[in-house]
């Protein structure tokens, strides 16, 4: 069933326009991401279909009856009730139902209405199709469907009746999606829903709105998150949509095959359109060659020229480099207590960094991650202990809020008065290569979007080059493409790098280790976020292998029962496993025949069929790559049948 469609949509701000020709439709049970570059009109596109924005011209059509539920981008719940009361106000009708209930059961109890028979009927039979509907729309399990997502959004541990206007503003934003999430709306929209989510509230909403039962448009910039929820991608660009099938990976593979083939396609018209003008221009003037000429001329007149492939908009160009070289031993900590006005957050901190490490520091929020990145650079005073610095350490600090800018100059001048040697023609070049251009460097810094001051941020730091960065979730601002971008300058960076993110994929791609931090410390894992992920699992099944130990005085566990444990144990150890394996001989088996339709392309091309020793040398390449390629097959059936 279509849920919602959308026609011919247009819109300009001012004399700018902003979306083109959009169309698209959104079906039962979709699941679609909204991608694009910062600034490509996504935000305004979900304001128009949530109705909190017009639009010049096309149209949106709904059938009656469907809810469209929005959450802007970092939309705090404000109200003067307590956490409970806002939550139940989702359900007022359904508690209007309650009370009719009661009544209903009230006259029903009345000894005086059993003398009049057809009006007990009566009221019995309405009874009866409101409890029905009572029941249909969830009556009986509103209340433990709030406590359900007010504990997925880490509100367990709270005081239900704690007044919302007392709380932070990233718990208010996480209220403002619990109660949305609550209304259960036939296209939920939500618009950069996972800024304020730790990492395990983040797997939660991975799993609820896998089984929520109506559509979701999301616009996010979390390739994890992302690869998790959705099944089809919309992308906006140069103000136009594309719709591309399956999660974000698989759009990144059919964008870029979709764009390898139209080149081929364009260059091969290209060189069509040259021969025939070749031609005509050798011929045109001949009497014996004349028609044949002017029957190329007219060919050529008639042929529907194709456009060149529009690649990639521009991105963001950069890399990290370092002055110089530090020690070996680069931070060290022991004892350490962080948090603020002698107030402990965290305690027992002790670790060590090498040059080199590339350590994620993550936790719960609240757990004082920043604090204790903010007392490393020294903005936080120490509260207990001592943190060491090695030998040549230089410290490059990235803040989430880009606090250090100074609102009030020129984008040029935020860069230029602080290496005010360098000449201006420099100073542009470096930010140009963060995509401010032209008059985009004469901008207040005080003008620019969360994503624009990001990318500022992180030219400051370049231009620094120190050996040791310290990033505070540094993806928080920038979309999917400047995140690549920042992906690839730190992992090819010489230095050594601690940062907080919750972005799961980004994590993956950039850590040697990881620092779990809790309010007694840190435990180190030595991998990446999925090697974390996977001892954390181990590390809770053994917890619960103690427990069920401890528990065997006051009922005693059989040697069978033991054993049974540990093969379960070791039977999802073993699942891990061929998951993992089987993800590894998929993308094997991917490459391969990418690879073997690039021999077989290679093969056709006339200058290669004609050389013998080429078309012997490509079919021994195309030989190998076939027998890899029935080998990861056979293990693929292996694995997938096990």
């Amino acid at each position: 069933m279509i849920l919602l469609q959308v026609n011919q949509l247009t819109k300009y701000f001012a004399a700018d326009l902003i979306l083109s020709n959009i169309k698209f439709e959104i079906q039962t049970q979709d699941r679609v991401a909204l991608v694009g570059r910062n600034g490509a009109g996504k935000s305004t596109l979900l304001k128009i279909l949530a109705g909190q924005s017009s639009y010049d011209s096309g149209e949106i059509i709904r059938p009656k009856g469907v809810s469209i539920g929005y959450l802007a981008q970092n939309t705090g719940l404000e109200s003067e009730l307590s956490i409970w009361d806002e939550m139940l106000n989702v359900f007022n009708a359904l508690r209007k139902m309650e009370q009719d209930l009661r009544k209903l059961e009230e006259k029903m109890a009345d000894p005086s209405l059993h003398s009049d028979h057809d009006l007990y009927e009566r009221i019995l039979k309405e009874y009866d199709q409101l409890q029905l509907e009572f029941k249909d729309k969830g009556g009986y399990q509103y209340e433990a469907d709030i406590r359900s997502v007010l504990h997925g959004l880490k509100f367990a541990s709270f005081d239900y009746s704690t007044k919302i206007s007392s709380l932070s503003g990233g718990q208010k934003t996480r209220l403002a999606l619990g109660k949305l999430l609550l209304t259960r709306p036939d296209i939920l929209i939500l618009d950069e829903p996972t800024n304020h989510l730790d990492i395990e509230t983040l797997s939660w909403l991975e799993q609820y709105l896998q089984s929520y039962s109506g559509s979701v448009l999301i616009v996010s910039h979390d390739r994890y998150f992302l690869d998790k929820v959705v099944n089809q991608v919309f992308e906006l660009s140069r103000m136009t949509l594309t719709r591309f099938k399956g999660n974000y990976s698989a759009y990144l593979e059919k964008k870029a095959a979709n764009y390898e083939r139209e080149m081929k396609l364009f260059e091969k018209q290209q060189d069509e359109i040259s021969k025939l003008q070749d031609f005509i221009h050798r011929n045109l003037a001949r009497a014996s060659t004349t028609k044949r000429a002017q029957s190329r001329r007219k060919q050529l007149e008639k042929m529907d020229r194709m456009d060149r492939p529009s690649g990639d908009e521009k991105s963001a160009a950069f890399s990290f480099d370092i002055e110089r070289q530090s020690g070996n031993d680069v931070l060290a900590a022991e004892s350490v207590a962080v948090g603020y006005e002698s107030e402990s957050v965290s305690s027992k901190i002790a670790f060590h960094i090498n040059r080199g490490d590339s350590i994620a520091l993550v936790g719960p929020n609240g757990v004082g991650k920043s604090t204790l990145l903010k007392t490393i650079v020294g903005k936080l005073p120490l509260l207990n202990g001592e943190i060491r610095t090695g030998s040549n350490v230089s410290i490059s600090y990235y803040d989430q809020q880009q606090a250090d800018l100074t609102s009030n100059k020129k984008v040029l001048n935020e860069l230029w008065d602080e290496y005010h040697l360098k000449p201006e023609k420099e100073i542009r070049t470096v930010l140009g290569n963060f995509l401010f251009s032209g008059d985009d460097v004469l901008k207040n810094v005080s003008t620019l979007s969360g994503g624009e001051k990001a990318r500022l941020a992180l030219a400051k730091m370049m231009m620094e080059k120190g050996n040791f960065l310290i990033l505070d979730e540094p993806t928080n601002h920038l979309d999917l493409d400047s995140k690549e971008v920042l992906e690839n300058a730190l992992i090819d960076y010489p230095g050594t790098i601690l940062f907080v993110s919750h972005d799961r994929y980004f994590i993956n791609r950039i850590a040697t280790k990881v620092f779990e931090l809790n309010k007694h410390g840190i435990i180190e894992y030595l991998g990446d976020y999925d090697y974390y992920l996977e001892k954390k699992q181990e590390q809770e099944e053994l917890l619960a292998l103690s427990i069920a130990e401890n528990q065997k005085i006051s009922s005693p566990q059989t040697a069978s029962e033991k054993n049974t444990y540990h093969q379960d144990k070791e039977t999802k150890k073993l699942e891990r496993q061929r998951k993992r394996r089987l993800e590894d001989v998929e993308a094997s088996i991917e490459a391969l025949e990418e690879k073997i339709a690039g021999y077989e392309e290679v093969l056709c091309d006339p200058d290669v069929f004609q050389d013998h020793e080429r078309v012997a040398e490509v079919n021994s390449l195309l030989e190998q790559a076939r027998n890899e390629l029935d080998s990861f097959m056979e293990e693929w059936t292996e694995l997938a049948d096990a």
